[in-house]
């Protein structure tokens, strides 16, 4: 389906339906989650490798800069923001990089932490890639990570446990695929991820494109370092329907309407 909203249109539906503006994410959500990632937690690190110090204070800056998140340090509780404006810049370079890539007939790896959310997104994506003839690599299912394995579904890499599809911030999974492809000789000339997949792609020098919410400073601290190309601010958990406009606008962008 083409995409036929004009730029304040989009930017108002993106709004209307919570994937930027108002967000479903809390202010102290997104605090702690700063500071986490500072403190190093092991599931706000996102795999990625520091390249200059991050006090608390820089990332703050940061994601108000490239997420939109309210700068005003004394509002530490309620409602937060994500910008549309922000949020379509950054899908632009998205789109357009992902475009290229099909084009250029590269070979693309899809991989998300976020299986109920985001996971449309990139089923569209690789099946434009595929239809456009770019390489969509697969991998191997199965490799054991925690009490699960990595699976890969209409060729999106996630991370199964107990039977469940699982919400990941960890880089693990990103890790077993790509080295089971580099034993190959066929890592990704493109990886299209969030979460820890993303960071430790972008970190591992492969050419990445990822998604990430308000309170995910990782990716966003990854673009400032010129590690990850670019990192597109949304709510990354709303309900999968309410994303096809983005999967449109993607798919227009990068001139390979579905």
């Amino acid at each position: 389906m083409a995409f036929n909203m004009s730029r304040s249109e989009f930017s108002a539906y993106l709004n209307q339906a919570r994937i930027t503006g108002q967000v479903a994410t809390p202010r102290e959500n997104n605090l702690s989650h700063f500071q986490g990632f500072v403190d190093g937690n092991e599931h706000l690190d996102f795999g990625v490798s520091w390249t200059r110090d991050w006090t608390y204070q820089d990332v703050f800056a940061l994601m108000a800069r490239r997420v939109g998140t309210s700068p005003d340090p004394a509002h530490t509780e309620g409602q937060d923001t994500i910008s549309a404006e922000l949020c379509i810049d950054a899908l632009t370079v998205y789109a357009r990089i992902f475009g290229q890539a099909v084009r250029e007939k590269q070979s693309i790896l899809f991989a998300t932490g976020h299986p109920a959310g985001l996971f449309p997104i990139y089923v569209a994506m690789a099946q434009a890639a595929r239809a456009h003839g770019a390489t969509v690599l697969g991998i191997d299912e199965g490799d054991s990570f925690l009490d699960g394995d990595i699976r890969q579904i209409f060729d999106v890499v996630m991370f199964q446990q107990y039977g469940n599809l699982q919400h990941t911030h960890f880089p693990g999974p990103m890790q077993l695929a790509l080295t089971q492809l580099e034993k190959l000789g066929t890592l990704p000339q493109l990886v299209v991820a969030d979460h820890g997949m993303a960071g430790y792609a972008a970190s591992a020098g492969l050419p990445t494109i990822g998604i990430a919410d308000c309170n995910d400073p990782g990716l966003f601290v990854s673009a400032e370092q010129g590690q990850i190309l670019v990192a597109v601010p949304m709510d990354d958990n709303v309900l999968p329907h309410l994303y096809e406009p983005v999967i449109d606008f993607i798919l227009s962008t990068a001139g390979l309407d579905r």
